[in-house]
C-alpha cells in the first residue's frame, strides 16, 4: 500500500495567546486527489494550508508530504496565493521564469531546489512556452502585470507555479478577488488541469460553489477547535456540466447546511 501524499497525524496548533485551532487532528490525502477546504472565517483554512506548505509549524503532531516530515517549505510544493505576488517590474515571461532563476542561484540543494534539478535553458523555455500557451496568455508574455486584468495576472501566477513541475499544488482563495464569469472560467481551467495531470491539489475557499466545483473531497472546518475532520465525498467535481445539474444544487445545499450547523454549534 502506497503512503498518502499528505499524512497529518495528531496535529496541534495555536497562535500565541489564543485557543487551539487544531487539537489531535489527523487526516490523510491520497496522491492525485483534488481537495477543497471550506469553513467560516478564522476556522484555520489558510493555517492548515500553510502548515502543509511548511510556512507554519505544529505545536505537536506530525505532517508528512510524500513520506517526508515537513520542517520547512519544500521545493516540489507549488503555492498560489490570492494576491498574485507578481513582480511589477518584470514581464509575464520573466515572472513565469522566476522560479528557474532562483533555483539556478541556489543549485540543487534540496531546500530551495530539488536535489535532482538541472539547469537546462531549453527545457525551461519549453515549459514556460507550454504553460503560458496552455493558460491562454502566451500572447501577453511581453506585458507587465500593470497592463493585465486580474484574471490574466492570476493565470500568470499559476503559470509561474506550474513551470516548476510541482507534485503538490496548494491554492489559497486564488479566485476570490475575481468577477464571477472570470472566476468560473478559471475554475474550469483548473478542472481541466486536474483531469489532464492528476496532480494532488488543495484549494482553500470561502465559496461553497467553488468548493463543490473544484474538490473531489471537501474538508469542512469549524471556528471552534478542529479535532475530528469532517470530509465530504464529492465525486462529480470537474464534470463539465456540473453547475447545470441537480446534483450540484443538492451538494451545495448539503454543504451550506453543514456550515450553518457548525456555526450554530460554535455559538452555543
Amino acid at each position: 500500500m502506497t503512503a498518502p501524499m499528505i499524512d497529518i497525524d495528531g496535529l496541534r496548533f495555536r497562535y500565541r495567546g489564543l485557543s487551539p485551532i487544531f487539537e489531535d487532528f489527523s487526516l490523510a490525502m491520497e496522491k492525485g486527489e483534488a481537495w477543497s477546504i471550506i469553513g467560516p472565517s478564522g476556522c484555520g483554512k489558510t493555517t492548515l494550508l500553510y502548515l502543509i506548505a511548511g510556512l507554519n509549524h505544529p505545536e505537536a503532531g506530525l505532517i508528512l508530504v510524500a513520506g517526508a516530515p515537513i520542517k520547512r517549505p519544500r521545493p516540489r510544493t507549488g503555492l498560489v496565493l490570492q494576491d498574485h505576488g507578481l513582480l511589477p517590474w518584470a514581464t509575464v515571461e520573466e515572472n513565469t521564469r522566476l522560479g528557474f532563476k532562483i533555483r539556478g542561484f541556489y543549485g540543487p540543494d534540496g531546500k530551495h531546489s530539488p536535489e535532482d534539478a538541472t539547469k537546462d535553458p531549453d527545457a525551461e523555455k519549453a515549459l514556460t512556452d507550454h504553460w503560458l500557451s496552455w493558460l491562454g496568455i502566451d500572447h501577453l508574455k511581453g506585458q507587465y502585470p500593470g497592463q493585465l486584468s486580474r484574471g490574466q495576472r492570476q493565470r500568470a501566477a499559476i503559470a509561474r507555479t506550474l513551470v516548476l513541475s510541482p507534485d503538490l499544488l496548494l491554492m489559497d482563495e486564488p479566485f476570490s478577488a475575481l468577477d464571477a464569469p472570470i472566476r468560473e472560467e478559471l475554475q474550469r481551467v483548473m478542472n481541466r488541469f486536474h483531469r489532464e495531470t492528476k496532480l494532488t491539489s488543495i484549494t482553500v475557499t470561502h465559496d461553497i460553489e467553488e468548493a463543490v466545483v473544484l474538490g473531489e473531497k471537501i474538508l469542512v472546518l469549524t471556528d471552534t477547535v478542529n479535532t475530528t475532520p469532517m470530509v465530504i465525498e464529492n465525486p462529480h467535481a470537474g464534470d463539465p456540466d456540473l453547475r447545470q445539474s441537480k446534483k450540484f444544487l443538492d451538494q451545495c445545499h448539503r454543504l451550506r447546511g453543514l456550515l450553518e450547523n457548525k456555526n450554530r454549534e460554535g455559538e452555543a
